[in-house]
């Protein structure tokens, strides 16, 4: 049976359309260390079964993967935050760090989430979105100010407090710490969304 998820898996990110990861090639599960083995059944026994985005580079430390992918998973399906701030807040932290691939995977879950179509558009183009609720409002300026000062204001905290409470608060710096490291990874590894993928992040360009 595990074998057949195998194969069932590896079709459906082919189908999907997703680019090709050149710097950390697609590995099949017969090639895979019993560390390497376990991550990818863990993965595709839960909640996500895919190994598309950070995860296949993330194989080459299996152990390492593991553990992440075990915080991701509390973060994304059990996390005290609510679930379109949440998602918003992936979104940021994509917007942050130009990345395409967590823009595309994230983008249309904020929607469904209830995060207004304008306001994530705004937040693509680099803009600070007009039109936020008050909750959307705290969640940005707490997010974009450990981006970007690496520090949050006593106003911005008493505010994250007030809206989620304490344990909300270190689930989001704890969120944003994750997607920080699921986007870096995602631009080491050149995880490109498919062709077909709306408008998305444009990675920066390098020397």
């Amino acid at each position: 049976m595990r074998a057949l998820l195998a194969v069932i898996g590896i079709g459906a990110a082919l189908a999907s359309g997703a680019a090709a990861q050149t710097r950390f090639p697609d590995m099949a599960p017969g090639a895979m260390s019993p560390e390497q083995k376990s991550m990818y059944d863990a993965i595709m026994s839960g909640p996500r079964h895919s190994m598309e985005g950070p995860f296949n580079a993330w194989l080459r430390s299996p152990v390492l993967g593991t553990r992440l992918q075990a915080v991701g998973e509390y973060l994304r399906f059990n996390t005290t935050v609510p679930h379109k701030l949440n998602e918003f807040a992936i979104l940021i932290t994509a917007v942050e760090w130009h990345s395409g691939f967590e823009w595309y995977a994230h983008h249309p879950l904020a929607l469904k989430a209830g995060l207004e179509p304008e306001v994530a558009e705004q937040l693509r183009q680099g803009k600070r979105p007009a039109g936020m609720t008050d909750d959307e409002t705290v969640v940005y300026d707490c997010v974009t100010q450990l981006h970007r000062q690496h520090q949050v204001g006593d106003n911005t905290f008493g505010k994250a407090k007030a809206l989620l409470g304490e344990q909300g608060v270190m689930d989001l710096i704890a969120l944003v710490g994750y997607y920080d490291v699921v986007s870096m990874t995602l631009n080491v590894a050149k995880v490109q969304p498919p062709a077909s993928a709306g408008p998305t992040l444009e990675p920066p360009a390098m020397p």
